[in-house]
Order: structure tokens, then sequence, then C-alpha cells
């Protein structure tokens, strides 16, 4: 991270393994703030502030709903850059519209909000990781 700049995470289908990389980082207390694994709807709206009827119209596994949870995480935590990931890992729960592997991942700070649409394949385990890798990534390009 930039000296001084601080991240807080927001995870679904995660389940928290981005906080968990973030936290094997001796000294990372420094500039992460602490994380949500928002699994369940109803805490996607009441400790992130994500908006019920974006979830009602669009589905938790959304564009829209992974950019407020980043959004809201990091306005919620007070910090300069937020991660937000809402998808669909597997086995199971997978629609033709959004099948198993589709994750939304979303990246918040003060030059703007980037939100990404990915589509990984593998098992449950397999997408986690190509999910908290790719949120790296993209914290990476925003940070740059």
């Amino acid at each position: 991270m930039r000296s001084g700049a601080t991240l807080a995470t927001a995870e679904s289908c995660s389940g928290g393994l981005i906080a968990h990389r973030v936290t094997e980082v001796p000294g990372i207390s420094t500039c992460y703030r602490g994380g949500v694994v928002a699994y369940a709807n109803e805490i996607k709206t009441a400790v992130l502030g994500v908006d019920a009827d974006v979830i009602a119209t669009e589905g938790a596994v959304s564009e829209a709903v992974a950019a407020q949870m980043a959004t809201g995480v990091r306005e919620r935590f007070g910090t300069d850059y937020g991660i937000g990931v809402t998808g669909v890992a597997g086995p199971g729960g997978g629609t033709p519209d959004k099948p198993v592997g589709l994750v939304y991942i979303a990246v918040s700070g003060a030059s703007g909000l980037r939100v990404e649409r990915c589509q990984f394949s593998g098992a449950r385990s397999e997408v986690k990781e190509q999910t908290a890798q790719h949120a790296f990534e993209m914290l990476l390009e925003l940070l740059a």
C-alpha cells in the first residue's frame, strides 16, 4: 500500500480469503483496518449499506452489489480503499444467467470505482483463490 493509505474489505463468495491473505503480511495493521464477510443479503444491507431494492432487482451477484459493497466498507471503515466481492463459488448455486464461477469484484478509492465481471473456473477453492488474486491485481492497478 502507498504510505499511509488504508484498506477495508467486504467479501461474500470469497468467505474472508482476501482478509486472510492481507493479514498474512507482517506489519499490515498499519494500513488494513478490517473486513466484513457479508454472506447473507441482510448483512450486505445492514452492515455495508447495500440497497435492498438493488439486491431484489439485480440479485446479490451483480455489478451494482459489488460496487456498493466496496463503497460501503470504505465509508464505514473510513479507509482510502475498499474491496467488494460477490459471486457464485460453486459447486452449486449457479444458473444459466449466473453460472458457477461468476464473480463481480469492485475496488473503490478516492480516484474512483472500478468493477469487473469475472468468469473463473475450477473447484470452489480455486474460484475463491482466483477471486482474491484478481482483487489484489485490481487494487494494485488503482494504486499505480
